[in-house]
């Protein structure tokens, strides 16, 4: 990987697996910060290799963005439930601007690379812009690959992580629009590369939090679907506490959209979707 010169550890080598790198670079980190207008809510630096770094950026978008639960129903009961997460950006695009910012960006520039978590949409920014002869609206369209840290980019090639054709931009305009949400857009910023992701309309006006959330017509389809289900079941369903299961059964009973039993043998409690609701 020629990571190697005369057995040192060259300047890519460092970043990609020194103990300490921040002790050469004290500013490769990744800087992630939570703003309600221009209230600071949160603020975290994640440093360590640029493995480290990529990691510590996707925990954190796990722990603070929000998500909704699209359930699925191929047939009337509990294993006929499917459950998937939709998250107000598609992480697999948050990872490609993550790790574009952290193979090209410019090392000797005296700043972190700088996410924006705002209400009405999501920034990446990346010290060092476009290098020659890129310009921001190339982006848009397949074109040459240009790494200004060709040997980082061979690692994360090695890693699986980027292709080396220039294809790393178009992947997040097609992952955002498959996940319904506006282009985004792509800048020359204040001496460095700006990536802007658009919130989607399901999320707009959300501020920044933490975990996924449910809506009650959400939880109602789980218990639809499922026709009869326990307090337990639902939790498992779910993924939330007992005392949050709790509270939302007992909203969905006082909606209407099922109602509360008495006990079954080895289940306790259950709720049950009117006839006419299931399937619906």
């Amino acid at each position: 990987m020629e990571l190697l010169s005369d057995g040192r550890l060259r300047n890519a080598g460092v970043l990609l697996f020194g103990k300490r790198p921040h002790r050469l670079f004290p500013r490769a980190q990744v800087r992630i910060g939570l703003f309600r207008g221009t209230q600071i809510l949160g603020s975290h630096d994640y440093q360590g290799t640029l493995w480290e770094q990529l990691e510590g950026a996707m925990q954190r978008f796990r722990q603070v963005l929000k998500a909704r639960y699209d359930i699925k129903v191929e047939e009337a009961t509990l294993e006929g439930l499917q459950r998937k997460e939709v998250w107000e950006y598609p992480l697999d695009a948050l990872r490609e601007a993550v790790v574009n910012a952290l193979v090209h960006r410019d090392y000797t520039h005296p700043a972190d690379i700088q996410i924006r978590l705002e209400e009405d949409g999501l920034q990446v920014w990346s010290p060092g812009e476009l290098p020659p002869p890129l310009k921001p609206e190339d982006l848009r369209r397949p074109h040459c690959s240009v790494p200004r840290n060709p040997l980082l980019a061979q690692a994360f090639h090695f890693a699986g992580l980027i292709k080396r054709w220039g294809t790393g931009t178009t992947r997040i305009i097609e992952l955002s629009r498959s996940h319904g949400l506006p282009e985004p857009e792509f800048q020359n910023q204040q001496g460095g590369f700006l990536v802007m992701f658009a919130k989607s309309p399901l999320h707009a006006g959300a501020s920044p939090g933490n975990g996924a959330e449910r809506t009650a017509d959400q939880s109602g389809a789980v218990c639809e679907g499922a026709g009869c289900i326990a307090d337990k079941e639902y939790q498992q369903l779910t993924g939330v506490s007992k005392r949050t299961a709790s509270g939302e059964l007992s909203e969905l009973t006082g909606k209407g959209i099922f109602t509360k039993i008495g006990c079954q043998r080895g289940r306790g409690t259950v709720y049950r979707a009117p006839i006419g609701h299931i399937g619906q």
